[in-house]
């Protein structure tokens, strides 16, 4: 197996490189940032991270009916179970630290894909903030497309699906970056652990689907 690898393409490079001025600290200062950052840790993790890990996973997606960034009812097990290729995310919007960086991600994959028939999906982990205007307000930051929806609904919506996806860490301050890819409805889920690349999501996309 080849080594991982984290290539950082220019704009999630730009999105990174003030996270991680906590790690140019001495170890007490970063210690006392943790306590007064809830976002430290996140920081300090991304400094660290080292690639991503690979696995697969047969996950069952809840039957639960959802809103997209348009306020319009979406029902989550038709949306993922669909006959098309999905790629999925967890995110949350006032995230400074992981959802940035798994978000123009995201952005500069949909534009490089050639696949049209894709459908790119990010679950909110914090809904009681992230109302549809507020996914809304996300999504146009981030250029999304037609084929890349933002799903919000109930606190208890958000962690149902969280669970089913093993993405659930007791609360939104404790989310790991992971991003899920399947071919399609009778196909495992594709787990990938960390953060990739633009590059890499596509060439992970494209290994699904051959």
């Amino acid at each position: 197996m080849a080594p991982f690898r984290f290539l950082i393409p220019p704009l999630t490079a730009m999105v990174i490189a003030p996270l991680l001025t906590l790690s140019a600290l001495p170890v007490s200062l970063q210690a006392a940032n943790t306590d007064a950052d809830p976002h430290a840790h996140h920081r300090m993790m991304m400094q660290n991270q080292d690639g991503y890990a690979r696995s697969e996973h047969n996950y069952q997606v809840p039957d639960l009916e959802m809103l997209d960034q348009s306020g319009k009812v979406v029902s989550l097990k038709s949306l993922l179970e669909r006959d098309q290729p999905v790629v999925l995310n967890f995110i949350f919007t006032t995230c400074p630290t992981v959802c940035p960086v798994l978000s123009a991600t995201f952005s500069q994959v949909q534009q490089q894909m050639s696949d049209a028939n894709a459908l790119m999906v990010s679950i909110s982990i914090d809904p009681e903030y992230d109302v549809p205007e507020q996914l809304q307000e996300y999504a146009t930051r981030y250029s999304a497309q037609n084929h890349w929806q933002f799903i919000t609904g109930t606190l208890k919506q958000s962690v149902a699906v969280q669970k089913a996806f093993d993405i659930y860490r007791g609360n939104k301050m404790n989310h790991v970056p992971a991003t899920f890819l399947r071919a399609g409805p009778d196909a495992p889920w594709v787990r990938l652990e960390g953060f990739t690349s633009s590059d890499e999501l596509l060439h992970e996309y494209h290994q699904v689907m051959n």
